[in-house]
């Protein structure tokens, strides 16, 4: 997906304003594994994914859990980073070979000042954001797991066949026990 793509689903600019934000931004390939926020770091960065899949996890009781998965065209972003400038509580690592676009916070906290569109751009940034986490919370709250796997089964079926399944049944909150026997009964 190219950033003009990518820009341009969260909120349609003019094409000069597409261009400054362009200009900041810049294209990099990182390695399957790499960790792109680290929790308790404070990240400087706002990424979107070009091509490739991540996943957000934090630990609890020494376990990873899985709360995010990102792929083609998403936003990686540690909003307590971004909004705060305070390190994040989650770690953000790469679970396949990734293309990145890559913004530097301070670059477009810049061109919120100088440029009307690109602050309108970044206010619905913001509230696009905000609306995916209410999502989750609200999936994770009070749909049931066989629910949720359904869902990913049913509107990103690409991350079972790109994502572990352990990763899959921490995201549901469930043991890969318990995955399996809602697999089973599915097929």
């Amino acid at each position: 997906m190219s950033i003009e793509q990518i820009i341009n689903q969260i909120y349609a600019v003019p094409e000069a304003s597409g261009q400054k934000l362009q200009q900041v931004i810049e294209e990099i390939t990182l390695p399957r594994g790499h960790i792109l926020f680290e929790a308790g770091k404070i990240g400087r960065s706002v990424y979107f994914i070009k091509k490739g899949i991540v996943r957000a996890y934090l630990y609890q009781h020494d376990t990873e859990v899985t709360f995010w998965f990102g792929r083609e065209g998403d936003t990686v972003i540690s909003m307590k980073n971004y909004v705060e400038n305070k390190p994040g509580y989650e770690n953000i690592e790469l679970l396949e070979d990734c293309v990145l676009y890559r913004i530097k916070n301070s670059d477009l906290q810049r061109l919120f000042t100088e440029d009307i569109h690109i602050a309108n751009w970044g206010r619905r940034f913001g509230e696009t954001e905000l609306i995916k986490v209410e999502e989750r919370l609200i999936s994770r709250q009070f749909s049931m797991a066989a629910d949720r796997y359904q869902d990913i089964l049913t509107n990103s079926p690409d991350l079972i066949q790109r994502v572990q399944l352990c990763h899959i049944a921490s995201y549901l909150g469930i043991t890969q026990v318990s995955l399996s026997r809602i697999r089973s009964k599915i097929r």
